[in-house]
C-alpha cells in the first residue's frame, strides 16, 4: 500500500518534522498566527527502565525523576565505562493541558531524535515504533487528544543495540549513548498545511538569479474555499522579490512512492520527490544583485510561504537558503564557479559524560571549532545525520557538509535495509535547505557493494534532491560507483592515485597513528607530519577535490576498538576539544589576512624523545621563522638567536604553507655556556615579525586557568557551556604532563556536568555547566593543589515558560 493511501484509510496525515522553518524555527523565532509550536523540553517525568503500565494515563509517575531534554538516560565517565551501562529500555512521560490554538486543527508531536526505537503513546493509547536514533518522527495527536483534564504522552525507549535498526547488526567503531537527546514539540496547523519547502536557487552566477520554491501541500478538504500559495524571498527585513500561485490539493499517489520506504512515523505526509502531486513550485525572479553564499562570506536568506484558503490566511512557513552553486566536476570542487581545494575533518557529535545529549550552544560550539579554530572548510557528519544546531551553524560560518546515513560497514537483511533507505529520505527532507551540505553520503560507510540497495538509495536521493550530487564512503578502489562523487577512505601513504575524475578522501591517518596529548614529541611530531603529508598529496592533483582528515575529536568506543580505555584518540583534538599538535597543522593552512599562525608541535622537553630532542616541527602560515632560547630560563640572559628557517618546501612541495621543521644539530651551541633554557620563536611575513611564542624550559607548572566558551546561559534547563581547566607555564603554554586533580565548587541555580574531583590528562581538561530553570548568579570555583583557585561567574537569564 502507498504510503498517501496508508494515510488516508487511517485518516492520519502525518506533517513536517522539527527542522529549521518548521516547529523548531518557530520554536526559537516566534509563533506565527497561524501555526503553533509549543516546546516540550521541561516537565518530563524519567526512570531507566521499561515500567509496567506506566503507558497508562492514570499510572502514578510521582516517583520518577523530573528532568528536561535533552536527556541523557545514564552520565558516564569520560572514558573506561561499558556500553551496556547505558543499553536498556527506559521511560519519559510528559503531561500536558489541551493548547487553547489547538481547536479546530490538527496536534502533531515532532521528535527531533530519540535513542535508539522509540514507542509512543498519547493517553494510553499506542501510536507504534519508530526505529532509528538519528533522523526526526513525528505522530499525530488529533483524535486521542482530551480537551478537558490532562494529556499523557508516554515514550518507551529502547537504547539497546538492536540488530534490526541501522547502524546495528555486526559492530561499530562508536558509541550511540541513550536517551531523548534532541528536541521534542507540539506542533499546530490548520486541516490544510504546508507539509514542508524546498527552496532552490537557480543561475547563481548569472545576472539573472531566481529560485524556484517547492511547497508541499497536505491536507483533505476544500470546503473552505480556494488555496493560494504565496511566497516572499526575504534579505534581513527587506523584500527581495514576491510571487503567488493557485494551489490545489493532491489525491494522487507520488509515481515514485514505492521508492521510498512506509513507516508508522512518518515525517511528513508524502513522499516529496520531484513527481509527488503534493508539490507546487513557484519561482522567484528579478531579484536584482544578489549575494551569494561563500566561505568567507556565507550570506543567508529567507524564504517565506503562506498558504491561503478562501482568501484567509491558514498556514505559514518559513527557510534560511543561500545562494550558491557548488558542485564536484574533473578538475576538483567548485563553488561559485572558483575551484576550492577541500581540507577538513570527520565530526562524531558525541560529548564526554552526556553523549550526544547537548543542546544548541555545545552544538554549534563544534561548528565554531571546526571553522574557526582549525579553519577547515568542511565536515563530514560521520557516520548519520547530525544536529540541525550544527547545521545552523554551518551554514552561518561557511562551513561546508557531507552529510550521510547511519551505518557502519554491515548491512543487515531487507527490513533493516528499508529503514536504512528511510533515512536517506528523513535526512534530505530535513536538510535540503542547508546551503553548506554540498554532498549526501547515500552508502553505508566502508561497507561491502549491494548494487539493488545502494541503486535505491542513490535514486531516493536524486528523486528528492535534483540540486547536489551523492557520495557513498567506501574503503576499496574496486568498488561499484554507482553515486556522482567516489568518496574513498584511504589510510595509507602514498594515497591511491584517484580512478574516478570527480575523486574526495572522506577518512586517513586516524586509526594507523592514534596520538594522546600526553604521547612524547617524536609521536606527536609524526602526528602532525602525516597529516600534513595527506594534504600535500592531495594538493598536488586536482583530481583530488581534497580530503577529510579522521578525525576532529577523540571520541568514545566499543571495547574492540580504541586503546584500551574505550576512547579512539583518532583526533587532532581530544574528547574535551582541546587541541593535539596536529590540530596546529589544519591551523595553519589559513591565509594569514585571516589569522597569523604559529604552533609548536613539541613540547619543549630535552629528553622527551627516545634519544634527546631531534627536530621541532613548527606550523605556522609565516614565510620566515627565527628561534631564541633564554640560558637557563632566568629573564635576566639575553635571548640568543639558535636557528632561522624557512618553511619545508622539499617535502610538502604542494602546500601553500608547508610546516617548519628545525633539525637541533643545526643549531650552533658553541655560544651557549648552558645549552638549555627558555624558546621563543618569532614568525615573520615578508620580512616583517607579526607574531612571537615562547616556551619555558623551566619544567614548572606556574599558572592555573579556567576558561569558559560562554558566561551567560539561558535558565531553561538544559543550556550548557563547557568551561576549560589549563595548567601552563609562566608563557601560557600547555604543561603536557600535569594531572592534577581539580576540585569544584558550584553555587547557584546550575549543574556540573563531568568529574569531581576532574583530574587533568595532558595538562588539560573540561567540564560543562548546565543551567537549572531559575534565573540567577552562578559561580564555579575550581581549587589546583598546588596553584590556588580560579572562580568564574555566569549570568542566568529567564526563559521563556513552554506553553504547556
Amino acid at each position: 500500500m502507498l504510503r498517501r493511501d496508508f494515510l488516508k484509510t487511517t485518516g492520519t496525515l502525518i506533517a513536517a518534522s522539527t527542522i529549521p522553518g518548521t516547529a523548531a524555527f518557530a520554536a526559537e523565532h516566534g509563533t506565527s498566527q497561524t501555526r503553533t509550536v509549543l516546546p516540550i523540553n521541561r516537565n518530563w517525568r524519567y526512570h531507566p527502565a521499561k515500567v509496567e503500565g506506566a503507558h497508562l494515563p492514570s499510572f502514578d509517575d510521582s516517583s520518577f525523576e523530573r528532568i528536561v531534554i535533552p536527556h541523557t538516560n545514564v552520565q558516564l565517565p569520560w572514558h573506561n565505562f561499558d556500553d551496556k551501562l547505558y543499553e536498556f529500555v527506559s521511560t519519559y512521560r510528559r503531561r500536558f493541558k489541551y493548547p487553547a490554538a489547538a481547536q479546530g486543527k490538527r496536534v502533531f508531536v515532532d521528535f527531533e531524535g530519540a535513542m535508539t526505537a522509540s514507542t509512543v503513546w498519547i493517553n494510553g493509547i499506542a501510536l507504534g515504533e519508530y526505529k532509528g536514533g538519528f533522523t526526526p518522527f513525528s505522530f499525530e495527536l488529533t483524535p486521542h487528544l482530551k480537551q478537558d483534564g490532562e494529556n499523557v504522552l508516554v515514550v518507551q525507549l529502547d537504547s539497546t543495540e538492536r540488530a534490526d535498526i541501522p547502524p546495528y547488526g555486526y559492530e561499530i567503531d562508536y558509541m550511540t549513548f541513550g536517551g531523548i537527546y534532541r528536541e521534542v514539540s507540539l506542533r499546530i496547523v490548520a486541516p490544510n498545511y504546508i507539509d514542508n519547502i524546498f527552496a532552490r536557487p537557480k543561475n547563481v552566477l548569472t545576472s539573472t538569479p531566481s529560485v524556484d520554491v517547492d511547497c508541499f501541500l497536505a491536507g483533505h478538504s476544500t470546503a473552505g474555499g480556494a488555496l493560494t500559495l504565496e511566497v516572499e524571498l526575504h534579505d534581513g527585513d527587506r523584500v527581495v522579490a514576491k510571487a503567488s500561485s493557485a494551489a490545489k490539493l493532491a489525491d494522487a499517489a507520488d509515481p515514485n512512492a514505492a521508492a521510498d520506504p512506509e513507516t508508522n512515523a512518518p515525517a511528513y505526509a508524502s513522499t516529496e520527490t520531484v513527481t509527488d502531486p503534493a508539490r507546487h513550485t513557484i519561482s522567484l525572479t528579478g531579484l536584482g544583485e544578489i549575494k551569494r553564499w561563500d566561505l568567507d562570506s556565507p550570506h543567508l536568506y529567507t524564504v517565506q510561504v503562506r498558504l491561503l484558503q478562501g482568501g484567509k490566511l491558514i498556514d505559514e512557513d518559513s527557510r534560511r537558503i543561500g545562494f550558491r552553486e557548488a558542485t564536484f566536476t574533473d578538475q576538483g570542487f567548485s563553488l561559485n564557479g572558483k575551484i576550492v581545494k577541500l581540507r577538513g575533518l570527520d565530526r562524531h557529535q558525541t560529548f564526554p559524560f552526556v553523549g550526544q545529549a547537548m543542546p544548541a550552544r555545545v552544538q554549534r560550539k563544534d561548528a565554531e571549532i571546526l571553522r574557526k579554530g582549525l579553519h577547515c572548510n568542511i565536515v563530514r557528519t560521520s557516520h548519520y545525520p547530525q544536529s540541525r544546531h550544527f547545521l545552523d551553524a554551518c551554514d552561518e560560518m561557511g562551513l561546508l557538509v557531507l552529510e550521510e546515513i547511519p551505518g557502519w560497514q554491515h548491512i543487515g537483511p531487507e527490513p533493516w535495509k528499508l529503514i536504512a533507505i528511510d533515512n536517506v529520505g528523513r535526512m534530505i527532507r530535513r536538510d535540503w535547505n542547508h546551503p553548506s551540505i554540498i554532498l549526501w553520503g547515500v552508502r553505508i560507510n566502508e561497507s561491502r557493494d549491494d548494487h539493488s540497495f545502494y541503486v535505491r538509495t542513490n535514486a531516493l536521493a536524486h528523486a528528492l534532491d535534483t540540486t547536489r550530487q551523492t557520495g557513498g564512503i567506501r574503503y576499496f578502489q574496486e568498488s561499484e560507483f554507482l553515486e556522482d562523487v567516489f568518496t574513498m577512505n584511504d589510510f595509507g601513504f602514498p594515497l591511491k592515485k584517484p580512478n574516478h575524475p570527480r575523486y574526495l578522501n572522506t577518512e586517513f591517518v586516524g586509526h594507523t597513528f592514534p596520538t594522546k596529548t600526553t604521547d612524547d614529541d617524536e609521536r606527536q611530531r609524526e602526528h602532525t607530519l602525516r597529516h600534513a603529508r595527506i594534504h600535500n598529496q592531495l594538493a598536488s592533483d586536482p583530481q583530488y577535490a581534497g580530503g577529510i582528515g579522521w578525525c576532529a575529536f577523540d571520541y568514545n568506543t566499543h571495547a574492540n576498538f580504541g586503546s584500551g580505555d574505550r576512547i579512539c584518540y583518532h583526533g587532532v583534538t581530544d574528547i574535551f576539544r582541546e587541541n593535539k599538535p596536529a590540530a596546529g597543522f589544519y591551523k595553519s593552512q589559513c591565509d594569514p589576512a585571516e589569522e597569523i599562525v604559529l604552533e609548536p608541535a613539541f613540547h619543549w622537553a630535552r629528553g622527551d624523545e627516545s634519544v634527546g630532542f631531534t627536530k621541532a616541527v613548527v606550523c605556522s602560515n609565516c614565510d620566515h621563522l627565527k628561534f631564541y632560547v633564554r640560558e637557563q630560563s632566568l629573564e635576566s640572559n639575553p635571548w640568543k638567536l639558535a636557528a632561522e628557517i624557512d618553511p619545508d618546501r622539499t617535502e610538502f612541495n604542494h602546500l601553500t604553507y608547508p610546516p617548519f621543521v628545525l633539525d637541533m644539530k643545526s643549531i650552533d651551541l658553541k655560544q651557549f655556556q648552558f645549552p638549555w633554557g627558555d624558546l621563543r620563536i618569532d614568525g615573520y611575513l615578508k620580512g616583517q615579525q607579526v607574531i612571537s611564542k615562547s616556551l619555558s624550559g623551566a619544567g614548572i607548572d606556574r599558572k592555573f586557568v579556567l576558561l569558559p566558551d560562554d558566561t551567560s546561559l539561558v535558565a531553561d534547563g538544559a543550556d550548557t557551556t563547557r568551561v576549560v581547566m589549563r595548567v601552563t607555564d609562566e608563557f601560557g603554554a600547555m604543561r603536557t604532563y600535569a594531572d592534577d586533580p581539580i576540585v569544584f565548587t558550584l553555587e547557584g541555580p546550575a549543574d556540573l556536568i563531568g568529574d569531581n574531583p576532574f583530574s587533568l590528562v595532558g595538562g588539560t581538561g573540561a567540564v560543562w555547566i548546565r543551567a537549572k530553570e531559575q534565573s540567577g548568579t552562578v559561580r564555579l570555583t575550581a581549587k589546583h593543589p598546588r596553584l590556588g583557585s580560579q572562580t568564574v561567574e555566569f549570568r542566568l537569564t529567564a526563559a521563556a515558560p513552554e506553553g504547556v
